[in-house]
């Protein structure tokens, strides 16, 4: 059965799996609200990201995923949306 949550624990593990650790930043803090770009992560790491967890969730996000969420919290829901949406 597929997974039908996402948390910010599994977009951490795969940002780093795929991009390493941030460039300046720190994922072990408080993240939800801050800014990709303030944390290390450049819309290379985003793309890397986008198409691992496509992969690994059996999902496609489009790419105006990757361009409006600009922070954890909201790519996080919006992979959410599309877990949703393809459970029904």
């Amino acid at each position: 059965m597929a997974q039908t949550t996402f948390t910010l624990d599994d977009l951490k593990r795969i940002l780093l799996e795929g991009s390493g650790a941030p460039d300046g930043g720190d994922t072990q803090k408080e993240i939800l609200d801050i800014e990709f770009s303030d944390i290390g992560y450049d819309s290379l790491a985003l793309l890397e990201t986008a198409s691992r967890i496509e992969r690994e969730y059996g999902i496609d996000l489009d790419e105006a995923v990757i361009g409006d969420a600009t922070t954890p919290r909201a790519f996080v829901d919006a992979v959410n949306d599309h877990l949703t949406v393809s459970a029904t």
